[in-house]
């Protein structure tokens, strides 16, 4: 019942049915990656066949999931969701499969997580539309071969690595890198999220969130709902002064580093001296999982120059140094050298 659905829930709700574009032109940034998709989707509606398999990778955050839900908007067909790690035995794939209708868009998040011997059984799915159901076992056993209707996969991952050759080879539409967005980028995002949700935006308060949001569209959609929630309880328009407000309170500072980045830096400065440390020393001295620290704040603090990645482990660079004001030992840096 609607009733027993949180406050939460149903704004986690409308922020993922209302902010998603539902068309290219709505859709900004990733601009060669949208030219590539509109030619893939043209060509396949003229042919009247459903959209080669695609997959998206990149951080988490830069909308490869939007991207599925927009080419199912595009081509007008049904999608259904997944993940990697819910589809845990070769029966639930089978599942998924022949409940297919035909022209259907199957969307699987976190593939990278995917058990391997179902993986070995999408094989002859993406690339045949054959689905191979072994019944019985030992001497008895035998193979039955199931026609699928035609549909698109569409994956998303964030471990690329981590994704066999032959199933990143099945992907005949394309294998497709998001990259981090522009703050001009983020800041149109941020002022049609905020048109959508009917906050009226002052001034200045865009481009102090986009200037915070680690290149990224969820955490700017993430900073505008806080700082429109400061905004309203402290009965003040959602200007560039409750946005400062709004972020100080959630320890985000003026370049988007959050309590998490700053310790794993001041560690790395502190305790081991700006020296190179291997990521699972890391992560046992920011209590964190190595690939939290991998996925989540490594990839920012890469892009501001922050932390470098060399054979011998990860340093701090100058840069972190000034940031969280400390005094930055030349003599470090000759002796890395």
């Amino acid at each position: 019942m609607s009733s027993d659905i949180s406050p939460q829930h149903k704004e986690a709700l409308f922020l993922d049915q209302k902010l998603r574009p539902e068309r290219w032109e709505d859709y900004i940034g990733q601009s060669h990656i949208k030219q590539n998709l509109e030619i893939l989707l043209a060509a396949a509606k003229e042919r009247a066949h459903p959209p080669e398999h695609l997959l998206f990778y990149g951080p988490p955050g830069l909308g490869k999931t939007t991207l599925a839900h927009l080419i199912a908007k595009e081509t007008q067909s049904q999608m259904k969701s997944t993940s990697g790690p819910a589809i845990e035995k070769v029966g639930d794939l089978a599942s998924i499969l022949t409940n297919l209708n035909p022209g259907d868009i199957l969307f699987i998040d976190e593939i990278h997580r995917l058990n391997k011997m179902v993986e070995e059984v999408l094989y002859p799915a993406m690339e045949s539309g054959i689905l191979d159901i072994i019944i019985g076992k030992g001497p008895s056993a035998r193979t039955i071969q199931l026609e699928l209707p035609p549909f698109t996969l569409i994956a998303a991952t964030t471990r690329i690595a981590l994704l066999s050759a032959p199933l990143r080879s099945r992907f005949s539409g394309g294998v497709f890198r998001l990259e981090f967005y522009t703050e001009a980028e983020i800041e149109e995002i941020v002022s049609r999220s905020a048109l959508i949700l009917g906050v009226p935006l002052a001034s200045g308060a865009g481009h102090e969130i986009a200037m915070r949001s680690r290149f990224t569209p969820r955490t700017a959609n993430y900073f505008l709902k806080r700082a429109r929630d400061f905004a309203q309880v402290s009965k003040t328009s959602l200007n560039e002064l409750a946005v400062k407000e709004a972020l100080r309170l959630l320890e985000i500072d003026e370049i988007g580093l959050g309590q998490p980045d700053r310790h794993m830096l001041t560690i790395l400065i502190e305790k081991f001296g700006g020296r190179p440390v291997g990521l699972g020393t890391i992560a046992a001295a920011t209590s964190e999982e190595a690939a939290t620290i991998e996925e989540v704040y490594e990839p920012y603090l890469l892009k501001l120059g922050l932390l470098e990645r060399t054979p011998r482990g990860r340093i701090p660079t100058k840069r972190a140094y000034e940031h969280l004001g400390f005094d930055y030992p030349e003599a470090l840096q000759e002796k890395l050298l």
